[in-house]
């Protein structure tokens, strides 16, 4: 069932679209590199929970947005293998990042069912 890398993190509202395009040159050298599939989901309907919640997660303000994400791999020995040669990337090393990258929460998950329509 492959490998999937997860994220959260609050973007500025104002960096929508520097965001998107940091994230389609970041997506863009991942696949180049063997993830399969990469998606950014910006917050629409991102509820405030009674004890916890994505906002306070990743301490979100009022000014900024929640992006859930995700990139698949066809393995975690690919994306393992992958990941020095992509954080080595010059492009990505000259990219400003358009939010705060020590609130991004970041994480490898083995999937355990994956359902299909």
């Amino acid at each position: 069932m492959g490998y999937i890398d997860g994220f959260v993190v609050a973007v500025p509202r104002s960096n929508r679209d520097a965001y998107r395009q940091h994230a389609e040159l970041a997506l863009a050298i991942f696949l180049e590199h063997g993830a399969l599939r990469g998606v950014e989901g910006w917050g629409d309907d991102v509820p405030v929970g009674q004890r916890t919640d994505f906002r306070r997660a990743v301490q979100a303000e009022e000014n900024e947005v929640v992006l859930f994400s995700w990139i698949e791999w066809p393995s975690k020995s690919v994306r393992d293998a992958a990941m020095p040669t992509i954080f080595a990337d010059p492009r990505l090393k000259d990219e400003a990042m358009p939010f705060d990258g020590a609130r991004m929460i970041v994480g490898g998950f083995e999937p355990i069912v994956d359902a299909k329509r």
